[in-house]
């Protein structure tokens, strides 16, 4: 599927080979060095998918992840020199879809963008228009989330996650299931990944609403979407 990539690597030979892999697939592939650049052109040139470097000059990736996330849904994958587990969450927290350590293989990132960009133009196209639970709505056409009538701004991942909760409200889905559904081909993903997805939606739907719980732990199984007039409640 061909779609506007913008790359942010301010390692000149790496920004140029993510590009020709990108391109072999048909993407247009825009790169900047800095994450002021990186700000400054996802606004202006709105593109499908972003490709992120965490350390770069001016503003670092994940103060760009922080900055865009609050402004749109576009799937962001982090690159990273920083490898430990709360390097990754963190980059979760802060809004990022997915997250690679360096050194990386250059076909493994090009096959997690495909991915990306599947589960962000499938959202929109499969099941009802607008799925509800008590005043949680997930509208897919147009990718929007509202508690209460108000806004909330999720992730890819996030809002992957969501909606397949909220295919079917009142069933525990095992982390397996959401891997398969949410992550597809990619088998290195860890269960805890889901967990951290989890986490950062429950305190995005909850916020300021301690009394509400949306989605379900159920031990032992899985994740559940409350069901019925009474659920968030």
């Amino acid at each position: 599927m061909s779609a506007r990539i913008l790359v942010a690597e301010d390692d000149v030979k790496q920004a140029r080979l993510i590009g020709i892999y990108l391109e072999r697939e048909g993407n247009e592939v825009q790169i900047v060095a800095d994450g002021r650049s990186a700000i400054d052109r996802a606004r202006s040139s709105r593109p499908d998918l972003i490709v992120l470097d965490v350390m770069m000059p001016n503003v670092d990736g994940l103060d760009v992840c922080r900055i865009l996330r609050a402004e749109s849904q576009v799937p962001i994958l982090l690159l990273t020199a920083r490898t430990t587990e709360e390097d990754m969450l963190l980059g979760l927290d802060l809004g990022a879809d997915d997250y690679m350590a360096k050194p990386y293989s250059p076909r493994e990132l090009t096959a997690r963008v495909r991915a990306l960009l599947r589960r962000s133009k499938a959202a929109g196209r499969t099941g009802p228009a607008v799925l509800t639970a008590g005043d949680l709505e997930i509208d897919t056409a147009r990718f929007e989330v509202r508690v209460a009538g108000v806004p909330v701004v999720l992730t890819g991942k996030e809002f992957a996650i969501l909606t397949v909760l909220a295919g079917e409200p009142g069933r525990a889905f095992t982390r397996a299931q959401i891997i398969d559904q949410v992550f597809g081909f990619d088998q290195n993903v860890l269960e805890r990944t889901v967990d951290a997805h989890v986490m950062n939606l429950r305190r995005k739907l909850e916020r300021g609403r301690a009394d509400r719980r949306y989605v379900e732990t159920v031990y032992g199984r899985g994740y559940r979407l409350a069901n019925g007039p009474g659920a968030g409640q």
